[in-house]
């Protein structure tokens, strides 16, 4: 900033053109106008720095002081930390515990008398910071786990339908066998019965044949008999009468 100020209390002149003693003043006056301009711009600005640096410390002063406010940060913290089911809400508690940090630290310089309980309050919030990543690794552990539990089960019911559909099979293969049996059966029943009925038949033609073998055999001899007889005789008449 001074050197800001030296540069513009130190006006620049052309160098090839000589300065009437007016001008001269002139532009002195000129440069001191803008030192006294920029000296009041960097006053205001010290004296708004100030204000703010001011304002924050009333703040922090109107901040309950004593065991109750700097106990129950931590308390907080691990309270939405405990109620916390998912990995955002964890953060969100995390959030909370370190932006109460930030401020104990603030109150750290201005209450020096309770300056143990606020390192003590600080140095809870950081455990539960430290906790509350640990808390969403075990989180997303147990989403795992859920997960292949899940998966798991997945493969049990379909290793289970299988099974149902196997078994299922198998049964329908057995009906199918004992029907296969059954027909079977009976159709060698059937057979069986026609073989034993066309025996009978061929039985009862044969005996009806043998019967008219006979009868024809023994019609045929009575047939030559009685035309040998009748062969004889004229015979014998003829010899008697010679």
């Amino acid at each position: 900033m001074e050197e800001i100020s030296t540069a513009a209390a130190q006006p620049v002149w052309p160098a090839d053109q000589p300065l009437e003693p007016s001008e001269a003043a002139g532009g002195m006056q000129s440069a001191l106008d803008q030192m006294d301009e920029d000296s009041k711009t960097l006053a205001e600005m010290i004296k708004e720095a100030q204000e703010r640096t001011d304002a924050h410390r009333e703040a922090l002063k109107r901040m309950p002081k004593g065991n109750a406010h700097y106990v129950d940060a931590p308390l907080e913290a691990y309270a939405r930390l405990a109620r916390a089911k998912t990995a955002s809400q964890v953060d969100a508690a995390s959030g909370f515990a370190r932006r109460r940090i930030a401020q104990l630290r603030g109150s750290l310089h201005l209450d020096s008398e309770n300056a143990t309980k606020i390192k003590s309050a600080i140095n809870q919030l950081q455990k539960a910071v430290n906790r509350g990543a640990k808390k969403k690794r075990d989180l997303n552990r147990e989403q795992m786990i859920k997960l292949r539990k899940a998966r798991s089960k997945e493969a049990e019911r379909r290793r289970d339908l299988e099974l149902v559909r196997r078994r299922t099979q198998r049964m329908i293969r057995e009906s199918g066998y004992l029907r296969e049996a059954d027909i079977a059966g009976r159709l060698a029943a059937q057979l069986t019965e026609t073989q034993m009925e066309l025996r009978s038949q061929a039985q009862s033609l044969a005996a009806a044949n043998a019967t008219s073998l006979e009868t024809a055999v023994q019609q045929y001899a009575a047939e030559a008999a009685s035309a040998g007889a009748e062969t004889a005789a004229p015979a014998a008449a003829i010899s008697v009468q010679g």
